[in-house]
């Protein structure tokens, strides 16, 4: 070949290098911005003043005289909503029994012409009077279906759009005070974020609705202001307050929460943090690589140092590359069979039958990594060793173990992230969606929340799903966090190893 072929081939291949790494760079901050920027978010926001109501009442953290003299304030803010609310259901009650007692006073007046009637037609001579009464029954008995429909409509309305609106500032402010406490922990609370809050005064304002009229398109959503509904009335005033005080009703403040990822999570992680994930995902990390990587370099050093080429052990390389590649729900459903219906590792779900099995998914990667690294390891430290006098296995000891640490070292880093971030191996052996903290001898026999799981269950399964997109966010961005900083503290180990081994 000639040199100048050879200089334009060597530029055009470091060229598609760079625009290789340049894609990749590129498609990391890609997906990345979007988890950095909106996983923050849990950690760094606008928290309202029941934020800070929730961490003094549910994790006993803050100050209780300032925030009782916030909390005065914000009250005062919030009194004339509460006032008109009260004053609209109080006004619509007495109308509908002041309507009610005219509507009975005009039956009842009607059914005693029905009586006169009765009496007037057993004499004769009085047919202009019974006439008379007859038409004057028939005229109540229609004021009284007419004061009945009135009635209904006022009820109707006091009762379907008075009670949603009632129901979502409720959502919005906390409970009316004076109330019963509800027994669910959300209802016990406003909205914590002011995004959040933000979002529930457009709930307020507008209702939607769906559009089917034009029957050649799909429903148009349409938003529909809630205030035509109560024009005239003592509640009319209220949309109008509330978006002119919505900031003196929540006195937002920026919030640095970095308790949540040790906070527990309360009322299926509508408040809180995320502690028990973070600690089961590394239990079920940890517990992976604790039996995967004595198996996989034992299986390594027999292949390569003690094993006979020949179709057994072509058989056996074949075989785990075939189980690199087998999917992770199939190693779910092993686990399941072999682990809990079979052996019983746990009487149920619990974090060793989960970590046992994603030691098995990442045992291939480990097994091929470290073949790969023993067989790098130059044969002269083999030769110099033996030459020495040393046995076979303390070569393979002191000799070409450390010098291929690096190497098996990759293997791991990629496994570790691997095993953190897997999700179907877990569903049927280790993961709850909701759980407490576990000590480390529950690890045994309990099974624990973790993030990969629950993740995905928050997002697809939530009831309130809308309303904690933060927490989702929060959980990827605490996941990728936790791989990376895994692989960091593995890359600094093998960088340290690899210098120690240069001298």
């Amino acid at each position: 070949m000639r040199l100048e072929t050879r200089k334009l081939l060597d530029k055009a291949f470091s060229g598609l290098g760079l625009i290789a790494i340049a894609i990749m760079a590129l498609a990391l901050l890609f997906i990345l911005t979007p988890i950095i920027t909106r996983g923050s978010k849990a950690f760094v926001f606008k928290g309202t003043i029941e934020h800070r109501r929730v961490m003094l009442e549910q994790f006993n953290r803050g100050n209780p005289d300032k925030f009782n003299a916030e909390m005065a304030e914000v009250s005062k803010a919030r009194k004339p909503v509460f006032e008109m609310m009260a004053a609209y259901e109080a006004n619509t009650m007495a109308l509908e029994k002041q309507l009610e007692e005219t509507m009975e006073a005009k039956k009842e007046r009607a059914k005693e012409l029905k009586k006169e009637i009765r009496t007037l037609k057993k004499k004769e001579g009085k047919e202009a009077e019974i006439a008379a009464k007859d038409a004057e029954e028939e005229r109540l008995s229609e004021e009284a279906k007419a004061l009945k429909n009135e009635l209904d409509a006022l009820t109707e309305k006091r009762t379907e759009p008075f009670e949603e609106i009632a129901d979502v500032i409720k959502e919005l402010l906390g409970p009316v005070p004076g109330e019963k406490t509800p027994v669910l922990l959300r209802q016990q609370y406003g909205q914590t974020r002011w995004d959040r809050t933000q979002v529930k005064l457009h709930e307020v304002l507008y209702k939607e609705e769906w559009d089917y009229s034009n029957a050649d398109t799909m429903g148009q959503k349409i938003q529909i202001p809630r205030i035509d509904s109560f024009r005239g009335t003592k509640l009319e005033p209220m949309f109008a307050y509330l978006e002119k005080n919505l900031e003196a009703m929540m006195a937002p403040r920026t919030t640095f929460y970095w308790q949540f990822i040790t906070d527990k999570s309360k009322d299926s992680h509508i408040f809180g943090g995320i502690w028990p994930e973070v600690l089961g995902t590394i239990y079920l990390t940890l517990g992976a690589m604790f039996f995967a990587i004595p198996m996989g370099v034992i299986a390594a050093i027999y292949l390569c140092e003690y094993a006979k080429e020949g179709r057994v052990v072509s058989f056996l390389r074949i075989c785990i590359s075939t189980l690199a590649g087998v999917p992770s729900i199939v190693f779910g459903l092993f686990g399941l069979a072999f682990f809990l219906n079979t052996i019983q590792v746990s009487d149920s779900k619990s974090v060793l039958a989960g970590s046992l099995t994603l030691s098995l998914l990442i045992l291939p990667t480990i097994i091929r990594s470290s073949e790969e690294a023993i067989l790098a390891v130059p044969r002269t430290y083999k030769e110099a060793a033996l030459g020495l006098g040393a046995g076979r296995w303390h070569t393979v000891l002191t000799v070409i173990l450390p010098a291929a640490l690096p190497g098996i070292l990759t293997g791991i880093v990629i496994s570790m992230g691997r095993a953190a971030g897997e999700t179907a191996p877990i569903i049927f052996t280790a993961a709850v969606s909701v759980g407490a903290p576990l000590k480390i001898w529950e690890t045994l026999n309990q099974p624990t929340p973790a993030l990969p799981w629950n993740i995905y269950n928050l997002c697809t399964e939530h009831e309130a799903v809308d309303e904690i997109r933060h927490v989702q966010y929060g959980m990827v961005f605490t996941l990728v966090a936790i791989v990376l900083l895994l692989n960091l503290a593995a890359i600094l180990m093998r960088a340290r190893i690899a210098k120690k081994l240069r001298g």
